[in-house]
């Protein structure tokens, strides 16, 4: 008997649950946000690199280009594979946004509103 009460001392109220939700979702959604930045900010670089804009000589140029292609390389990689390079456009950056911002946030959202939901039931 004492160990039950126990455990149910030990459970979380559903506004804690509630709350715990809301940042978890939060903190999903900015890091997709933040991953969409990161790799339009990594097709950008490649077209400054690309066009001699920047020096690939510089070490700091060197090592933003390494970190970015590091960030976005394991999923853009996959992508590459799929898709067909037209003439020499790759288009995998662009499927990978589109997947993220169609596809990932809503399925996020509505898994998300899906477990709300369990709790409140």
């Amino acid at each position: 008997m004492a160990r039950s009460a126990r455990a149910t001392a030990l459970l979380a109220p559903p506004e804690v649950i509630s709350l715990l939700l809301i940042i978890v979702y939060q903190i999903v959604i900015r890091l997709i946000q933040i991953y969409t930045y990161v790799v339009i900010a990594s097709c950008v670089f490649s077209m400054l690199f690309a066009f001699g804009v920047l020096d690939p000589r510089n070490r700091f140029v060197y090592e933003i280009g390494v970190f970015l292609n590091r960030v976005t390389e394991p999923v853009l990689g996959p992508i590459r594979r799929i898709l067909p390079t037209v003439g020499n456009i790759d288009f995998s950056p662009l499927a990978l946004l589109l997947i993220l911002q169609y596809l990932a946030v809503p399925l996020i959202t509505q898994i998300f509103i899906a477990v709300a939901s369990l709790g409140h039931a």
